[in-house]
């Protein structure tokens, strides 16, 4: 149960300092303490906010074929901002938060939660292949 912890928090960092440098609108801490603090709250809402939302969600999502997850991943790396927000850790959406959500904030939430499914995939399959891991 650590370990996956800790695996979530390193996948999470290194999606986060992807994010930065390929996602426009996304702003992250460059200090490696408040990186690793922001890892952590991202790692902690994905453990355990994702299967409780995505299980409520289940008839939904299989209604909308899958489209529903979509709008889970997006909302928990909304909320996700907002933690780091009230925590003073540095992640921006689109210049939020603080203030309104706009479009910019909406499409950098989408594409981060793209690009963390994806690394957290592209780690999950070398883990998988590679035993011992």
């Amino acid at each position: 149960m650590l370990l996956d912890l800790l695996m979530r928090v390193i996948i999470n960092a290194a999606a986060l300092i992807l994010a930065v440098q390929f996602v426009p609108h996304v702003k992250a801490p460059t200090d490696l303490v408040k990186l690793v603090l922001l890892a952590i709250v991202f790692g902690l809402v994905n453990a355990y906010l994702r299967p409780i939302v995505k299980a409520l969600s289940l008839p939904l999502n299989l209604l909308s074929f899958g489209l529903i997850g979509l709008i889970i991943n997006v909302a928990l790396v909304m909320l996700a901002a907002a933690i780091s927000g009230s925590l003073s850790l540095g992640l921006k959406l689109g210049g939020w938060p603080p203030g309104p959500i706009g479009i910019d904030t909406l499409v950098a939430a989408f594409l981060l939660s793209l690009l963390i499914g994806l690394v957290a995939a592209i780690v999950a399959l070398v883990r998988k292949l590679t035993p011992g891991i």
